[in-house]
């Protein structure tokens, strides 16, 4: 038993010196919801608790750099503002690509005077996604004044379809980089795209639609920076426990084994204890989708779209076939409809995702889709799926739990006593200064110091011989050389005798 515990501390030593790549940012959602409409803000104990809105992740965090271009400070990557590519002041039809026209333009982009632009994949197309937004799924009318993207309007100029070239309000599909391993509809070469009209994440022929010649065309939004983002790095710990170093996140590595409710899914995950951890929770719909393996589909490797180090349970899928799980998240996908606009959340196929067309069960939207589902019914009053594409309605979906990766570490070899305590900097994100609070349980040599996420320490705020007892430590955004530090996400950390504690933060200059 000691040698598993000593094996789990370094793996967790390991885990807490790895460089935080591929940070989530939070998916913004800020409303409570219960089956149908929006609620008050649940307790522990109540009916809902533990939804997207109930947990504070990477709170979305841009700066407008006054050039063309937009800074994500959570990410780093940097992105064009606008899908206006041919520069004619509106976003139309006239702007939108092929696939593969956006990814040979590529290159001839100079926005911001940079020549280093590339085309997104899935992951970092989806980091940007907003669910404050409302789908208009339904909507009739021609305005959109009184609609909501799923992307920040704020900082990104968005556009909605394009009626006058006889587009629906919802032709808002983004062009991405990430090809689909196997086909939809019946063969079609596809391309996952994001949509910031209606809040998912869909396969897209690359080719022509059908009863149209021209190949399918999207929005395009370039991206540089940051190429390691959105490249897991996955440990198993051997607790049943999978800790994804590039996100700084733990997760179960089996799934729940059986499909349940919506409200189900989430008192399962607030009274989970897993692995001596009883502070698991329902990810948000951009925690689950991180962990999709975009090189992975069961109709070409045999497999779920998941890493083969995490276990997914094998179902019957509609058509019959051995296929794998919707997961669900703890976020609501919002409609536009004012009695039911919280009827809906947001899952991740990491099987087939079916829809009923042409008389049969196909792949219409590619493992690794994020579609919705009812979050209570009968799947069997849905016998040939919803909307247009008859997405296949279980109602039913399964669950993986995750929690924030340990932050502190303990050498077995120094004695044991109780732990030191640092609580999360307030106010946090800030500008210009935070303040951040720590407890001694006796007096110890402490370091105060902060780092940037490639492990480079910028700041010493404190080396000294500190009595026990609350102590707070300010900080002004600059390093030791007195000058100002950019925008962005950076780390805290405490270091004692016994223990080290790292936590993170968002500065915003």
């Amino acid at each position: 038993m000691k040698k598993i515990m000593i094996l789990v501390i370094l793996l967790t030593l390991t885990i807490l010196m790895a460089e935080i790549t591929y940070p989530i940012v939070d998916t913004g959602q800020t409303l409570y919801y219960n089956n149908l409409t929006a609620i008050t803000e649940p307790i522990a104990g109540d009916a809902f608790f533990g939804q997207d809105a109930c947990y504070t992740g990477n709170q979305p965090s841009f700066t407008d750099n006054g050039d063309g271009t937009i800074t994500d400070n959570v990410t780093g990557l940097m992105w064009q503002k606008t899908t206006d590519q041919d520069g004619d002041g509106d976003i139309d039809y006239q702007d939108k690509m092929s696939q593969s026209e956006a990814l040979a333009n590529a290159v001839n982009c100079t926005t911001g005077g940079y020549t280093d632009w590339r085309l997104p994949n899935i992951k970092e197309q989806y980091s940007l996604m907003d669910f404050n937004g409302i789908d208009p799924s339904g909507y009739e009318g021609s305005s959109t004044d009184d609609l909501v993207p799923f992307i920040d309007t704020d900082y990104f100029d968005f556009g909605y379809g394009d009626l006058s070239a006889d587009e629906r309000i919802i032709d808002s599909q983004y062009a991405t980089s990430t090809l689909y391993i196997g086909t939809t509809m019946n063969g079609n070469e596809t391309m996952f795209g994001v949509n910031f009209a209606d809040g998912r994440i869909k396969g897209y022929p690359t080719g022509p639609m059908p009863g149209h010649t021209e190949d399918k065309q999207f929005y395009v939004l370039y991206v540089r920076g940051a190429t390691d983002y959105g490249i897991n790095d996955f440990t198993d710990i051997g607790d049943g426990t999978i800790t994804d170093n590039a996100t700084g996140l733990m997760w179960m590595q089996n799934d729940s084994g059986d499909g349940m409710l919506w409200e189900d899914a989430l008192s399962f995950a607030e009274n989970a204890d897993i692995a001596g951890y009883d502070d698991w929770r329902l990810p948000n719909v951009k925690e689950l989708q991180s962990i999709v393996d975009y090189t992975r589909a069961p109709s070409v490797t045999g497999t779920p779209a998941i890493d083969p180090i995490f276990n997914c349970t094998q179902i019957t899928s509609e058509a019959g076939t051995a296929d794998y799980p919707f997961y669900w998240s703890g976020t609501t996908h919002a409609n536009w409809t004012q009695d039911q606009n919280g009827a809906f959340a947001s899952y991740v196929c990491f099987g087939t995702a079916y829809g009923y067309m042409f008389g049969n069960w196909i792949d219409v939207h590619g493992a690794g889709a994020q579609r919705s589902d009812p979050k209570t019914g009968n799947p069997d009053d849905w016998p040939q799926g919803h909307g247009p594409q008859g997405d296949a309605i279980r109602i039913y979906n399964y669950v993986r739990l995750v929690r924030d990766a340990p932050q502190t570490a303990i050498d077995e070899s120094l004695p044991q006593i109780e732990d030191i305590r640092l609580n999360q900097n307030y106010p946090n994100p800030f500008n210009p200064s935070s303040t951040f609070e720590f407890n001694l349980p006796q007096d110890d040599n402490v370091e105060f110091s902060i780092y940037n996420l490639k492990g480079q320490k910028i700041a010493t705020l404190l080396d000294d011989n500190i009595t026990s007892g609350t102590h707070t430590v300010i900080w002004n955004g600059k390093d030791d050389n007195n000058d100002p530090i950019a925008s962005g996400m950076y780390l805290y950390s405490l270091k004692s005798s016994t223990s080290r504690i790292t936590r993170k933060m968002i500065l915003l200059q």
